[in-house]
């Protein structure tokens, strides 16, 4: 564990970005979903943010916005919605895991 947790307002950057990004594209779907999400940040668990720093540190940034970016742009075109944004970030470590293996 070498770097430090990444903050929960750094998560919520993420989703807001995203969020007047499906604003732009009139995707008001996506953009309720990711404002929810946005909402949500407070309550993600220590740990998953933990597993996601690690998980940056090892793959690097790159990797992780190549496997992350698919994602996020279905909750943006209204093909995936998650309830909370640590339902979000379980899918995204899921799919870093099986890249890490």
């Amino acid at each position: 564990m070498g770097k430090p947790v990444v903050s929960r307002e750094a998560f919520r950057g993420l989703f807001a970005f995203y969020a007047a990004k499906a604003h732009h594209d009139h995707e008001s779907a996506g953009e309720q979903c990711l404002l929810r999400l946005f909402g949500s940040v407070k309550d993600i668990p220590d740990r998953l943010l933990q597993q996601w720093s690690d998980r940056v540190e090892l793959l690097g940034p790159e990797t992780v916005g190549r496997i992350m970016e698919p994602q996020a742009h279905q909750v943006t075109s209204g093909k995936a919605q998650y309830d909370h944004a640590s339902d979000f970030l379980h899918a995204v470590l899921k799919d870093l895991g099986q890249k890490v293996q």
